[in-house]
């Protein structure tokens, strides 16, 4: 088998149902399989799995035991050459996999490989592409400091560009399955954040190079995993104690200034958090890229802004910038919405996507919220 996808889920049903219908179709033509793992979610994901995907490998623990030991835990019944782990929150376009794959095996000494994520607005996700967070660029960042190829978020390589980086994010990781299981896996040491940096540390130390593929999108709702509340500062920040005990420790008095801004930089960010977020633009109208007719009819009963329905030549024509654009994912791919998504991402739009085959509309308008889910 050439591919494994892996998907480890926790409480986020629908954004789950979303993201396996957008792999089933990426890999297609691949020989692959897709694995489930679920860390005891109280929703009813796993009964969603059973019914509707019932030819899916589900493996459900009895209690949630982190991002790192249940990923480890999937890839152990992993049959592919490859394997990705995936974010339940994510949409894959489709040809992710094919250009993952295709560049893996055109580039000797590839470790892992990141994508070009967006979130649910369009917008580019930094952390796509990271350097080593080392006690220098973690100070830059707090900084705000941000141009230096020594930063925080490596910036010396541009949104749409292929090149070396030493840190991806754990929503979407592509590599061979025999890398993993060489450097260990992720660390068991954390429970969730900071094992995706400390994986791709594993791997750069085995001699191995990471890749940013700037040409491969995936649409990244972000909050739906990452709730900005204390609880995730905590596990966070906590996490950056970790890693930098584990790889970066010198002498007490550097490991004293180092967790103190640590510290200090958890403190600021909770801060932050208590500030009133400014609200968004209110939606005047909604545009359906559809075709289906009964569809459109319900979202109209639903809403009590005017609904029209368009095709995607007309909408350069329209004015987008109070409206929400719904996407009928039965009618156009995910490379078109995701793209679209991105090329109007600063016009202050709003997105639904229609997941295939469902009465539903899928979106999040903040990075750093949970997401809406309305059903029709």
């Amino acid at each position: 088998m050439e591919l494994s996808v892996i998907i480890l889920n926790y409480n986020v049903r629908d954004f789950l149902r979303h993201c396996i219908l957008s792999v089933q179709r990426a890999i297609q033509d691949i020989n692959s399989e897709i694995i489930i793992i679920d860390n005891n979610s109280p929703d009813d994901s796993c009964e969603m799995v059973k019914i509707e995907f019932p030819e899916l490998l589900l493996i459900e623990n009895k209690e949630n035991i982190g991002f790192g030991r249940a990923n480890n835990q999937a890839v152990a019944h992993a049959k592919g050459k490859y394997i990705c782990i995936l974010n339940p929150d994510t949409v894959v376009s489709l040809d992710v996999f094919h250009k993952c794959l295709r560049f893996i095996k055109q580039t000797p000494g590839c470790g892992a490989i990141g994508t070009r994520l967006i979130d649910g607005t369009g917008n580019f996700l930094p952390e796509s592409k990271r350097n080593l967070p080392t006690p220098k660029a973690s100070l830059s960042k707090l900084l705000g400091s941000e141009k230096q190829q020594n930063a925080y978020y490596a910036n010396h390589i541009s949104e749409e560009e292929i090149g070396p980086v030493s840190v991806l994010v754990g929503a979407f990781m592509f590599m061979l399955r025999s890398v993993y299981e060489e450097v260990g896996g992720f660390d068991r040491d954390y429970f969730m954040y900071g094992e995706d940096i400390d994986l791709s540390y594993k791997i750069e130390k085995a001699g191995y190079i990471n890749y940013y593929l700037g040409s491969a999108l995936v649409l990244h709702y972000k909050g739906e995993s990452t709730q900005r509340d204390k609880q995730y500062l905590d596990r966070f920040y906590g996490a950056m104690h970790i890693f930098y005990k584990k790889h970066f420790s010198k002498n007490i008095i550097v490991d004293a200034i180092i967790h103190l801004g640590i510290e200090v930089t958890k403190f600021s960010k909770l801060f932050s958090l208590k500030k009133k977020k400014v609200s968004l633009p209110e939606v005047n109208k909604i545009f359906l890229l559809s075709t289906d007719n009964v569809f459109y009819e319900k979202l109209k009963a639903n809403y009590s802004k005017p609904v029209y329905q368009v095709e995607l030549k007309d909408l350069s024509q329209k004015k987008l910038e109070d409206a929400m654009l719904v996407w009928d994912s039965n009618d156009y791919d995910y490379n078109v919405i995701l793209e679209n998504m991105r090329l109007y991402a600063h016009k202050k739009i709003r997105y639904r996507i229609r997941p295939i085959g469902t009465q539903q509309i899928i979106g999040s308008d903040r990075s750093d919220d949970k997401g809406s889910v309305v059903s029709l």
